[in-house]
């Protein structure tokens, strides 16, 4: 399941200074101590909460998945690879996996990996987190319905090294490793498949109501976050880190995995993450220099401060934006008694998107650092997924074409005010069905408060949408998890009356790579949250799924056309600050991810 960027940040420190001394009469003096820990910023109120790789819907973060979890039990396959969103076989615990002619098997071989306790990384591990995923899917975070684990009919271990996952039907190749193989991270089974604390270690996985126990369990001592560094449970990992502590502010330190078994072992002896509360904690720990007391390593500048960007070179940072997997959009809720019917009229999504200037956005709200999305594939990092149609925009900014295009469907435009709907009815000319004579295109809009370049954002898009007399109503909320929680269709025995919400970053795609529309468009999917419902759609879906790169096409271009959602510029993942002596961290990797096993000390 891919999900909703919050931006979750992990922090550094240094390697050794060489004091030179230049001058005979400049006495000697002993040089500083060598530097070996990296200080990484964490987001505000983004610190890692959630150790269990098996991770439930309320902690499937990038915060703990991608900058937490992933540094100590590494997913079978790993799928970050110089910038770009691509299958990393140097990285994965298994080689690239071969499908059978007829698509509906697919074999993996593991790699030679140990747990730290010095035990081999089995196929026994693979079946183990398979069995515990099918018992418990309701409580797992990535648990879209019909796709992984629902088809995947049986995994056989063939041997310690080797499996075969045999599948309900036959899947295109890109979409079952990049989407679903890329869910799988195998788990301790010799350590973890237990029923309590102090029992015995068995096979209850292998039953239903078995793994079920053990899931319960290890989700329990889950929530035990200042026990992580001492619980024995989450002492033994496949990873290139540790955990040497960890408490409930987000303050966490690992150190190097010494018996991790890939290519690439850390090479400074400690990696913290430093939590904040807000944006300037984090830009004043900044101003205190690469080198000052609380020192951050790894840092970022919210965007209205980017202007000082040049400023920080002299206190010892490199200046890197971070191109994220992302799209970004707001949700019209399609599901609303009043306002649905307007929203489902593909004119009024068309005049809509013609309203949104994102160059302006872009150089008003974001000072740059950001870039036009124009449909539901990423347009950067540059790769084989997108194609020419979502390169250009298919609506650009057009106040003229937008009034044109209401006027022509039996609206009274009035710019600066309130448009009405004068013509009803259903035919081309009129307003469209379920749309009331002298009804208003008046709508609310919340959206997080707290971000002053999302507030310059949304009050541009009002003024911009009130050229074509559509009035926005601004709120905020501080809260991103209740702007979510609040974009839930409407149903029968649950009303609803918002209009359209913004939590104001992009969709990430991860840990489902593969840019397809299962999890946001298709009529079930779980963060489907305008309910758009719509037979293309889901035919065009489902053959992304299982006919390759040419369906992911027609599929992108039709959804860029279609407008379920209105497309916004979509931000950085974070416009970061790295100490200039830290070596190893570029290209950062788009997917979120983060190698502080790559990292070293000038």
């Amino acid at each position: 399941m891919a999900s909703r960027w919050g931006r979750g940040n992990v922090t550094i420190a240094f390697a050794a200074l060489t004091a030179t001394v230049a001058g005979a009469s400049c006495s000697s003096s002993s040089p500083p101590p060598a530097k070996t820990t990296v200080s990484w910023a964490e987001a505000p109120l983004a610190a890692p909460d959630y150790i269990f790789p098996l991770t439930n819907l309320k902690h499937f973060s990038v915060a703990n998945l991608m900058q937490f979890q992933y540094l100590m039990y590494r997913p079978l396959y790993w799928f970050g690879s110089s910038g770009q969103v691509q299958l990393n076989p140097k990285l994965s615990l298994a080689q690239p996996p071969q499908f059978s002619a007829d698509g509906k098997t697919v074999t993996v071989n593991l790699n030679n990996y140990m747990w730290s306790d010095g035990v081999p990384v089995t196929a026994r591990d693979v079946v183990f987190w398979q069995n515990l995923v099918v018992a418990n899917k309701s409580q797992w975070g990535g648990y879209a319905p019909g796709e992984y684990p629902d088809n995947v009919t049986s995994v056989t271990a063939n041997s310690p090294t080797t499996l075969t996952f045999t599948l309900n039907q036959a899947y295109g190749a890109d979409f079952f490793t990049y989407n679903e193989l890329s869910q799988i991270t195998p788990l301790p089974q010799h350590v973890w498949d237990r029923q309590t604390a102090g029992g015995p270690i068995g096979d209850y996985d292998t039953t239903s109501a078995g793994a079920q126990a053990v899931y319960k369990f290890l989700d329990q001592q889950a929530g035990g976050i200042a026990t992580y560094s001492t619980n024995p449970l989450w002492q033994v990992v496949d990873g290139p880190w540790k955990l040497k502590s960890i408490d409930g502010n987000g303050n966490v330190a690992m150190v190097p995995n010494p018996k991790y078994s890939g290519p690439v072992h850390p090479r400074i002896t400690e990696f913290d993450e430093v939590p904040f509360s807000k944006y300037v904690n984090e830009y004043n720990a900044l101003r205190n220099g690469s080198s000052g007391s609380g020192a951050i390593d790894y840092g970022y500048l919210p965007v209205e401060d980017v202007v000082q960007k040049d400023s920080f070179t002299s206190l010892g940072y490199s200046f890197s934006p971070w191109t994220g997997w992302l799209i970004t959009d707001f949700p019209i809720n399609l599901t609303n008694p009043t306002s649905g019917p307007i929203f489902q009229q593909l004119y009024f999504r068309q005049a809509m998107q013609m309203l949104v200037d994102q160059p302006a956005m872009i150089n008003n709200a974001f000072s740059g650092y950001a870039y036009p999305t124009y449909g539901p594939v990423p347009a950067r990092p540059p790769s084989t997924f997108v194609d020419a149609t979502e390169q250009t925009n298919p609506y650009p900014f057009s106040p003229a074409a937008a009034v044109m295009l209401l006027q022509s469907h039996g609206w009274t435009v009035n710019p600066g005010g309130v448009s009405t709907c004068t013509n009803p009815g259903t035919v081309a000319t009129q307003c469209g069905g379920g749309i009331a004579q002298g009804q208003k295109a008046s709508f609310h809009l919340e959206y997080v408060g707290g971000n002053p370049a999302l507030d310059k954002e949304m009050q541009q898009l009002k003024a911009d949408f009130s050229m074509a007399g559509i009035e926005i109503n601004l709120t905020t909320n501080p809260s991103f998890e209740a702007v979510i929680a609040n974009a839930t269709p409407c149903i029968a025995d649950k009303p609803c009356t918002w209009d359209m919400e913004y939590w104001g970053y992009g969709w990430i795609y991860s840990p489902d790579y593969y840019p397809t529309g299962d999890q946001l468009f298709a009529s079930s999917a779980p963060s489907n949250y305008n309910g758009w419902h719509d037979a293309a759609t889901d035919q065009m879906i489902q053959a992304s799924l299982t006919d390759g790169r040419q369906a992911l096409s027609a599929y992108e271009d039709y959804i860029a056309k279609q407008l379920p959602v209105v497309w916004l510029p979509t931000q950085y993942l974070q416009l970061s600050e790295i100490n200039s002596r830290l070596q190893g961290t570029q290209p950062q990797d788009p997917l979120g991810l983060i190698y502080p096993e790559n990292w070293t000390w000038q």
